[in-house]
């Protein structure tokens, strides 16, 4: 079927963040700073492993240092806490990853929590969700800011405009609506939550001006749940096997003025979005 929304790949987005990314940190490495964005891996999963490399060899053009521990599939709790109580206290470590998932038998949220704040490259600190709700400085989650800097980039306005997310989740739906609704000109949107568990979602997303999709659930926008002329995010995605499931079908194309491809979309802006919390982090400590 033939396609008349404008596509907003993620791809001219993430050139531009890591463009500034590139910037900042030479401007850390003139005053003697190297950015450090430490990683962490447990077991010996294909794909997160493949993730890991892909973010040290990003990370090594950026100029950032990246301090790898890898532990073994068998590692219990107070291992991984160790290993990330000894990236807390060292000083030249600015940012750390902890790569999910983690084996079934580790406790992921307890391990977060444990991390500094401040070190948090995900933002996903229960202490950063509350200085992102307050609008205080801080690391910011990776996809939700990468949505808003795609906006921005395409010169989408959200300012006063209906913006509905369909998912709720931690990771991105709550996030991005406590993100998009703050008063900036990037943001300042008027923003509903709704999820899978209302009976009657799309009464809420066939209003959107901005209609992000977030729910995690394979093809569940299709066009009639779309208003004509909006624009779509697609940001929720399943996999089955090695293959990329999206929550908004193609076929939203033929109503959408705008809409996010199936692949290459949200995905290289939240993978730029961390690379700029690692400089800013490193920016806050070494003021």
């Amino acid at each position: 079927m033939p396609t008349t929304a404008r596509l907003l790949p993620g791809a001219p987005v993430a050139e531009a963040v890591l463009a500034d990314v590139a910037r900042r940190v030479s401007a850390l490495r003139e005053r003697g700073v190297t950015p450090s964005l430490a990683t962490i891996l447990v077991g010996d999963d294909d794909a997160s492993a493949g993730y890991i490399r892909i973010k040290q060899r990003q990370a090594a053009e950026l100029g950032f240092d990246s301090p790898h521990r890898h532990l073994p599939g068998a590692a219990t709790q107070d291992d991984l806490l160790d290993v990330i109580a000894g990236f807390n206290a060292d000083r030249a470590v600015h940012a750390v990853l902890i790569q999910y998932p983690i084996p079934g038998h580790l406790d992921y949220d307890a391990a977060l929590q444990s991390l500094d704040p401040d070190k948090d490259v995900d933002g996903m600190h229960p202490l950063n969700m509350g200085r992102l709700a307050v609008g205080l400085p801080g690391p910011v989650p990776c996809t939700p800011a990468g949505i808003e800097a795609l906006l921005a980039h395409y010169r989408i306005p959200v300012a006063g405009r209906e913006v509905v997310i369909l998912g709720r989740g931690a990771t991105l739906g709550r996030p991005l609506a406590m993100l998009l609704a703050q008063k900036r000109p990037t943001a300042n949107a008027a923003v509903t939550v709704v999820h899978t568990g209302v009976a009657d979602w799309p009464r809420y997303t066939r209003r959107a001006e901005i209609l992000i999709a977030a729910a995690g659930v394979p093809g569940i926008v299709q066009p009639e749940h779309v208003r004509p002329g909006a624009v779509v995010i697609g940001a929720g995605v399943r996999y089955a096997g090695r293959r990329l499931l999206p929550d908004v079908d193609e076929t939203c194309a033929e109503v959408a003025s705008a809409i996010t491809p199936r692949v290459g979309g949200v995905g290289p802006t939240t993978v730029a979005m961390l690379f700029r919390n690692a400089a800013l982090s490193a920016e806050r400590a070494t003021r």
